[in-house]
């Protein structure tokens, strides 16, 4: 029930941003793949707007997040999505989340290890230099969902560990905020809910516990 009431609000919300004076809210650019479009789940349990009406829960108002992202996406054809698209920077806050399907198309980590870097300086520049107001979330592991039964699930698993060590050694080069959400996708099992119809992708629900592990960075980040 609260999940719900949570979605009514983020509904209600996002009335109020195509209502209201849009300079006065904070920019918000989220950069990614499937995960971040939210495949198989509403526009209001994207994780990027589940967060935005969150955060207007905590008296902290951004505007509906501008989502360059697309199923499928490896970090080249994200680059690629980037270089074509209109941004208005710079953004208050810029996301990342990105990985699963060069790890799924047996891509070289090397490979995915330089293409991630561009990405993250690019998602640095977009908020102005400002490190402090871009975070990256860690790579799901979608080994543990019913769509990969006939798959080695253990290779994925550790396939994706090595992937998300990448991102968090250079999330620590270049000091910005690593968030780690994979804990949370190998759960699944004990919460039928968190899957989403496909059997592949998170669930509006699983996206909410996503948000909580975000929500911090945001409030103890200094917004002005």
């Amino acid at each position: 029930m609260k999940y719900i009431c949570r979605l009514g609000i983020c509904f209600l919300f996002l009335i109020f941003l195509g209502c209201g004076e849009k300079n006065s809210l904070q920019s918000y650019l989220a950069l990614g793949d499937s995960y971040t479009i939210g495949e198989s789940v509403s526009e209001f349990e994207r994780w990027p707007v589940q967060l935005v009406a969150s955060l207007a829960e905590k008296n902290v108002f951004l505007n509906s997040p501008e989502i360059i992202a697309k199923t499928g996406w490896t970090t080249d054809e994200l680059q690629e999505g980037i270089n074509q698209a209109p941004l208005n920077y710079p953004y208050d806050w810029v996301s990342l989340l990105i990985g699963v399907n060069n790890q799924y198309r047996g891509k070289s980590i090397k490979e995915f290890e330089n293409e991630f870097y561009n990405l993250l300086s690019q998602a640095i520049m977009f908020s102005g230099n400002r490190k402090e107001r871009v975070f990256v979330l860690s790579i799901p592991d979608w080994g543990a969902m019913p769509y990969a039964i006939d798959n080695d699930i253990q290779k994925i698993a550790e396939e994706i560990d090595a992937f998300n060590q990448v991102i968090y050694q250079l999330c620590a080069k270049e000091n910005v905020r690593f968030i780690d959400i994979t804990h949370l996708s190998r759960k699944v099992s004990d919460y039928a809910n968190w899957i989403a119809k496909d059997g592949l992708h998170p669930s509006g629900t699983q996206y909410s516990k996503w948000v909580l592990e975000i929500l911090p960075f945001f409030l103890n980040t200094k917004n002005d």
